[in-house]
Parts: C-alpha cells; sequence; structure tokens
C-alpha cells in the first residue's frame, strides 16, 4: 500500500501544472466553505445573543397555555405562588442554571395628561432581570443605567416616548384592568428611554414587579413567566429536557401538566432566519461537493487518458487491475488532501486577519458591534472529510476506467 502512494504522488508531481490548478480549485472551495460557515456562524450566534441576552433569556417557564394565548397577556394564565415555590426549588437546584428571573406581563394604557395609548408592559425584580439578560442596560438610550429602575419608575419604548412627547423625568399615569375586570390607575416618572429590540414595532415598557402587582392588585406572588439563563448555552437542550421531564410530573385536577417550557427558538421569530442560514450553508457545501467531484473526475480522466501507454504497460507486465485501480484512487485521495489542507490553512491565517481587522457593524442603536469570528474544529474536520471522500469518489469511474484497459489495446493507443 504504501508502494502506490508513493507511485501516486509521483505521478502527480510528473503533472505539476494540472495537479496545482487542481489543488488551487479545491483550496478556493474549502476557502469558500469555511469562511462562509465562519461569518455566518458568529453573525448567527451575536444575533441570538443580542436576542436571549437583552430580552428573552435562554428558557421560560410558563403555565400551560400561556403562550398561546400571550397576544391577549392573559392574567387568569399566571403562575401561582406554590406553582413557582416548585419551579424555583428544581432551578435552584440544577448547576446549570446562572440566573432566573419572574416577570409579570400586562397590557396597560399609558397616558400623559393630554394623550393615550397602550403599551405593554414587563414588570421584573431589576437585580433579577439584569442578571438574567445583562444586554437589558444596553437597549437603555436615554436615562441612567444603574439598577435599571426602581419602584414608581417605568422604562418607556421610543416608539410610544417619540408619539407621546414624553421625556426623562416626566410623570404618566398607566391605567389597567385586572383580573376582576376592575380599572385601577398609578403614577409613574419616566426612567429612561428603551430602544424596540424586536424593531419599529417594539411597545414593550418595562417596570417594578411590586408596581405591577399594586396596579393589577395581585395580592400574593403571581408571575406570567420565569425567564431563565444557563452558564452554558450549549447546554439548553439538556436542560430543556429536564424541566420538561421534572415540570411535566406536576398535574392539575384534570390530570393535565400544569407548566409549559419553551426555548427561546420557540419565542422569537429570529430562529427562522437562524435556520435559513444553516440551509444555506448546507448548500453552500453542495456546491463545494459538486466544484470537487467535477475537478477531480476531469483530472483522473485526462490522466487515464494520457497515460493509456503506461497503464498498458504496467498492466501486461502482470499489474493486477486491482492495484492499477488502487492507484488512481490514491491520486485523487491525495488530490483531496493537498488541496483540503492548503484550504484549511489559507482560512484559518484569513479568519485569524479578519479578527485582527475588528470587523464591526450596527444593530439598531447598538453601535460597533464587533463580529468576532471562529469556527469550531468539527466544522473544519467535516469540511476536510467531506473533499477527501468526494476527491475519492470522483476518482473511482477514471480507476475503474484504467482497470479494465486491454493491455494490447493500450499499447497500440498513439
Amino acid at each position: 500500500m504504501f508502494n502506490i502512494f508513493k507511485f501516486a504522488a509521483r505521478n502527480l508531481r510528473r503533472y505539476k501544472r494540472r495537479t496545482l490548478l487542481t489543488s488551487i480549485l479545491i483550496m478556493i472551495g474549502v476557502v469558500a466553505v469555511l469562511l462562509f460557515v465562519s461569518v455566518s456562524g458568529s453573525f448567527k450566534s451575536m444575533m441570538i445573543g443580542q436576542i436571549t441576552d437583552s430580552m428573552l433569556g435562554h428558557l421560560q417557564v410558563h403555565r400551560k397555555g400561556y403562550l398561546s394565548s400571550i397576544d391577549s397577556l392573559p392574567l387568569n394564565l399566571n403562575l401561582k405562588s406554590k406553582q413557582i415555590t416548585e419551579v424555583k426549588e428544581i432551578l435552584d437546584g440544577n448547576d446549570a442554571v446562572e440566573a432566573y428571573s419572574m416577570r409579570i406581563k400586562l397590557g396597560a394604557m399609558f397616558s400623559n395628561f393630554v394623550e393615550t395609548t397602550n403599551v405593554r408592559l414587563n414588570a421584573v425584580d431589576p437585580k433579577k432581570e439584569a442578571q438574567t439578560v445583562p444586554m437589558l442596560v444596553d437597549r437603555i438610550i436615554k436615562g441612567k443605567k444603574d439598577g435599571l429602575l426602581e419602584k414608581g419608575e417605568i422604562l418607556v419604548p421610543e416608539l410610544i416616548a417619540k408619539g407621546m412627547k414624553v421625556k426623562i423625568g416626566d410623570t404618566i399615569v398607566l391605567v389597567a384592568t385586572n383580573k376582576d375586570g376592575s380599572v385601577n390607575g398609578q403614577p409613574f416618572v419616566v426612567r429612561g428611554i428603551l430602544e424596540g429590540v424586536t424593531g419599529p414595532g417594539g411597545r414593550d415598557g418595562f417596570i417594578h414587579i411590586d408596581d405591577a402587582r399594586a396596579l393589577l392588585r395581585i395580592e400574593g406572588k403571581e408571575v406570567s413567566e420565569i425567564a431563565i439563563r444557563l452558564k452554558d448555552m450549549d447546554q439548553m437542550y439538556e436542560v430543556f429536557d429536564e424541566l420538561n421531564g421534572r415540570l411535566g410530573a406536576f398535574k392539575n385536577k384534570m390530570d393535565k401538566p400544569v407548566f409549559e417550557v419553551h426555548t427561546w427558538q420557540k419565542l422569537s421569530p429570529f430562529f427562522n432566519i437562524a435556520r435559513m442560514i444553516d440551509l444555506m450553508t448546507f448548500f453552500i457545501k453542495i456546491m463545494l461537493v459538486a466544484i470537487v467531484m467535477v475537478s477531480i473526475m476531469n483530472v483522473m480522466l485526462m490522466a487515464v487518458y494520457e497515460r493509456i501507454n503506461e497503464i498498458g504497460t504496467i498492466a501486461a507486465m502482470g499489474t493486477a487491475p486491482g492495484k492499477i485501480l488502487a492507484l488512481f484512487v490514491a491520486e485523487g485521495f491525495l488530490l483531496g488532501v493537498f488541496g483540503s489542507l492548503i484550504g484549511v490553512v489559507v482560512s484559518l491565517i484569513t479568519i485569524a486577519g479578519m479578527n485582527a481587522a475588528e470587523i464591526s457593524f450596527d444593530f439598531g442603536r447598538q453601535k460597533g458591534l464587533l463580529l468576532s469570528l471562529s469556527i469550531a474544529p468539527g466544522d473544519v474536520i467535516t469540511v476536510a472529510a467531506i473533499v477527501i471522500v468526494i476527491a475519492v469518489l470522483g476518482s473511482l469511474q477514471p480507476a475503474w476506467k484504467a482497470a479494465k484497459m486491454d493491455p494490447i489495446t493500450a499499447l497500440r493507443h498513439v
């Protein structure tokens, strides 16, 4: 076997220009795929981080049926005090959980004493919320950021602040309807203006959770959802399965599940964009396969055609067809290894260079977000392995043709 690879390498050196051009073509394909995987993967990770770390968290726990009715923000589907205690015990005992935040979500009328509009509100414990979604403070474009907010204060979404012409320090009134249908109003001081991470339609403000309980006249510690931040996002599915299993054991009087657990993917439409990025990456890999296959088959067919006399000679000397086939397959294998090796080296150097250049872009009001490129060793190995396998497969047909060639006919070839 060693001699076969030795002869294959010698044959590739005999046709240096063709070998070099083919290797360059394979290298370009490898570089294109690895750079695309690196850039798209880094962009996707950054956008997911912006969404999970500034709004959603990695996981959320709700009462069963809440998410399907979330557009109406139903207060009658809040988690009760006993249910909250059960969830907290599970979360406190899970080492993968870094932080979690209790929230009450509600709709209210927002008045500046001249005009009135509707607003969606997230009532939170400021300290817990800052630990669970640490990038939330970066969404505050005007006003104090330290401590997020205090009782009696509100973070107003930018869209409403502009439309209602309210400024930092202004007093506004929130009017909300509780579960029993009674209406209650409460004044708040504008603490800050909040960028809508969900885009131009963002109408989500923040108040203190104690203010929400007073506004809605909630007795006890009801919450709408529990947002969870993990120490390592790679553990999300593992933690999701564990929470789903343990919380799924709790049933109501009708023997139906009490809780439902959701990942950020279920809660954000950006997940569909992330899936499109993954799909594009898959098709780029398909293009790489096509490029390598065509290149290798073309080179090997030309090698067989140009070396017909040589094939006839070694066949006449008693070389078995299997060894002739192995020789040409080895040449394809070496071309794949050489091209992919150069491609990987060039890709890693390019990625390091792009990181050194500190490429940045803007996302909403957040300026100069640094794109930190990286690529997983698994992706590098996968792409290189695909190239090598396709190189071998691409050389099979020409190698089979060479192995089946009649020695007498080959020796007569001019």
